[in-house]
C-alpha cells in the first residue's frame, strides 16, 4: 500500500512554561521556535489566548504575533484563536489590520467562541460591561469581516444618516479568517458564513467526523472562499527513540490531568520532575493511553507516517501540530530544545 501523501505542516504555540522559567525566557524561546519554523518551511505559526494558567503565557495572540512576524520572512502568523467573547468586534479587527500592515500577506486572524479561561477571569475581561455579547458571535464575526475590508462598514443610525467605520485607514491586503471550534456550532456558523474552518482537535478528541461533515456539507461560497477549506489540530512528540518522546509527553499528559481533574494548576514539570512524581501519584496514568490514541508520540518517522495518515483520512492537505514535548532539567531556560527538536524531525 502506498504511503500517504505527506501534509503541508503548521504550529500552534500555547507559549508553555517550565518550572522555574520567567514569562520572559518562556516568550523568547517561543519567538525562536517560530524562527526556526519559518525556516523549516511550516505553512502558518499560530498563537493560543489562555488567561491566568500558571504553565501557558500566550495571553495575548495578537503581541506575539507581532513579535513573530518581526522574527520571520515568509511563514504565516496569527491566533489560534482570538477568543472573540473577550473583546470587541473593533479592536481586534484594528489590531489584524495592524498586523497585516506590519507583515502583508502572512496574517492569519482565527477566531473561538470559549472564553479561554474560567468564571472568575471571564468576568474580570469584561468588568467594563460585555465585550462581545456572545449570542451576538455571529454577528461580530460579519462586523470584523466588514471592518478589516477596504470598503470598511458602515453604521446605519435608528434616526437616520450613516456614519462610516474601517480598522485601518487604506487597507491593501486583509488577514485571512478562519473559525475555530470544537463543537457542531462553530462548523455550521463557518459553512454559512463561507469562511475556513479549524476543528480544534488537539484538546477536544470526539466529534470530530461530525464537525466536519457538516462543514462540508452545509458550506455556502462566498466572497472569500469558493468552496470548503480547513485542516486540523494535533499534538505532537517527536524524538530520537520512542522512548524519549514518551518521556517528554509525561510533563504534557500530567498537566492534562490536572485540568481534567479540577486539580490546582502548576508550571509545567520537566521530564525528570513528571518521571519522578509519576512514580508515586500516578496522576497521568488513567489518561495515558488515551491520549496515545490521540496525540502522536514516537520517532521522527513514526509521527510523519501518523500525521500523514490522520490527514488523508479526513480529507486535509495541511495539520497543525501543537509540539508538547517537554523541556529537561538541564535544558537552558530561554530556549525549548525538545520542541525544536519535535518540527526538525517532523520537517525532514
Amino acid at each position: 500500500m502506498a504511503a500517504s501523501p505527506a501534509p503541508a505542516l503548521s504550529v500552534l504555540d500555547l507559549v508553555p512554561v517550565r518550572t522555574g522559567q520567567t514569562s520572559a525566557q518562556a516568550v523568547a524561546a517561543s519567538l525562536a521556535l517560530a524562527r526556526r519554523a519559518d525556516e523549516l518551511g511550516y505553512r502558518r505559526y499560530w498563537f493560543a489566548e489562555h488567561h491566568n494558567m500558571p504553565a501557558v503565557a500566550s495571553t495575548t495572540p495578537p503581541v506575539l504575533a507581532a513579535a513573530a512576524a518581526a522574527r520571520t520572512d515568509r511563514i504565516r502568523v496569527g491566533s489560534g484563536g482570538v477568543m472573540l467573547p473577550n473583546h470587541s468586534p473593533l479592536v481586534v479587527a484594528e489590531q489584524f489590520a495592524a498586523l497585516e500592515a506590519l507583515a502583508p500577506g502572512r496574517i492569519d486572524l482565527g477566531i473561538g467562541r470559549a472564553p479561554g479561561s474560567d468564571p472568575v477571569i471571564t468576568q474580570l475581561l469584561r468588568m467594563s460591561g460585555t465585550i462581545s455579547d456572545v449570542e451576538r458571535f455571529p454577528d461580530h464575526i460579519r462586523d470584523i469581516l466588514a471592518l478589516a475590508s477596504d470598503k470598511g462598514a458602515t453604521l446605519r443610525f435608528t434616526s437616520g444618516g450613516t456614519y462610516d467605520v474601517h480598522a485601518t485607514p487604506a487597507a491593501t491586503t486583509t488577514p485571512e479568517v478562519w473559525l475555530l471550534g470544537s463543537s457542531d456550532y462553530s462548523a455550521q456558523l463557518a459553512a454559512a458564513l463561507g469562511l475556513p474552518y479549524v476543528f480544534a482537535n488537539h484538546f477536544s478528541g470526539t466529534g470530530l467526523e461530525r464537525a466536519l461533515d457538516l462543514y462540508r456539507t452545509q458550506f455556502q461560497p462566498s466572497a472569500l472562499l469558493e468552496r470548503p477549506r480547513t485542516f486540523l489540530t494535533a499534538n505532537a512528540v517527536a524524538a530520537a527513540t520512542g522512548a524519549l518522546a514518551e518521556e517528554r509527553m509525561l510533563p504534557q499528559a500530567r498537566m492534562m490531568a490536572r485540568l481534567r481533574g479540577n486539580l490546582p494548576l502548576v508550571a509545567l514539570e520537566t521530564v525528570e520532575q513528571a518521571a519522578e512524581a509519576e512514580a508515586s501519584d500516578h496522576l497521568a496514568a488513567p489518561l495515558i493511553e488515551g491520549l496515545r490514541r490521540r496525540w502522536f508520540v514516537g520517532t521522527g518517522p513514526d509521527v510523519r507516517a501518523g500525521l500523514a495518515a490522520f490527514a488523508a483520512e479526513h480529507g486535509v492537505d495541511e495539520v497543525m501540530v501543537s509540539p508538547v514535548a517537554a523541556a529537561h532539567d538541564d535544558d537552558p531556560m530561554d530556549a525549548t530544545p525538545a520542541r525544536v527538536e519535535t518540527l526538525e524531525l517532523l520537517a525532514v
